[in-house]
């Protein structure tokens, strides 16, 4: 297996007319997390959504390797299967599934395999637990009436139960307490203890970074990577703002 468990050569990506990504390259290995940072329209949402293939967003240029093997041209459902994860900035509400039995699907569909009843209810009630999580969202639908917190702990949730190999977390602090963010923190340090296991945490702030070990950040500036460095660079950002590189 390759060395590199995402690498991205030259991506440019288009919504509609607009040229969004202007050429990025970008290798991870696994056990990394890598840190994307940016003012707001900068492009780190649209680069998660092209790794993860959403198809609004029209990839022009570039190819995209995952564990060696060239994604570029698959479906967001083939991507998933192999083991990528995307938490969504704005989580969707699905009315008539439960929380429970999305997780379940996602967990059968990634392993081909019938899920051990049991066993996945004992390492649910775990993950909710860890999360702050009342156990009675299980059997509530999809995000339905969550307030804007219980669904960024849902997507950690469903992160924690489907362990990916890759996973992007977008913008996954916007609009949380500290208290929250706290909480949501302690459940991507949990997925890190995976020693294969390797991220992209998408942000333009530095809250959800505070605990978290990173390996490399990135400075992301209208559709280019502009600065890359290691967690030094999240305290400079804190400090000064994005400033420097617009």
């Amino acid at each position: 297996m390759a060395n590199e468990i995402l690498q991205i050569q030259n991506i440019k990506a288009s919504v509609g007319e607009e040229e969004i990504l202007k050429g990025i390259d970008l290798t991870i290995e696994p056990g990394q997390t890598h840190v994307l940072m940016g003012p707001n329209g900068a492009g780190k949402s649209t680069l998660g959504n092209v790794l993860m293939g959403n198809p609004v967003y029209r990839r022009t240029e570039g190819t995209i390797l995952f564990e060696g093997e060239d994604i570029t041209e698959e479906s967001a459902d083939r991507r998933a299967a192999r083991g990528m994860f995307l938490s969504f900035q704005n989580p969707l509400e699905v009315p008539g599934l439960s929380l429970e039995e999305f997780i379940r699907n996602a967990i059968r569909q990634k392993t081909g395999r019938p899920v051990k009843i049991f066993q996945f209810k004992k390492q649910l009630a775990e993950a909710m637990a860890l999360l702050g999580m009342d156990e009675s969202y299980a059997s509530r639908d999809l995000n339905v009436g969550f307030s804007g917190g219980e669904k960024k702990k849902a997507e950690i949730l469903q992160m924690l139960m489907l362990q990916p190999k890759f996973a992007i977390l977008d913008e996954t602090d916007s609009g949380l307490d500290v208290d929250a963010v706290r909480t949501v923190s302690e459940g991507v340090k949990e997925y890190q203890k995976k020693e294969d296991g390797a991220l992209l945490i998408i942000t333009h702030s530095t809250r959800i970074l505070e605990s978290l070990k990173v390996d490399k950040t990135h400075v992301i500036v209208k559709g280019r990577i502009v600065k890359s460095g290691g967690p030094e660079l999240v305290d400079e950002i804190n400090k000064n703002g994005f400033e420097a590189y617009l």
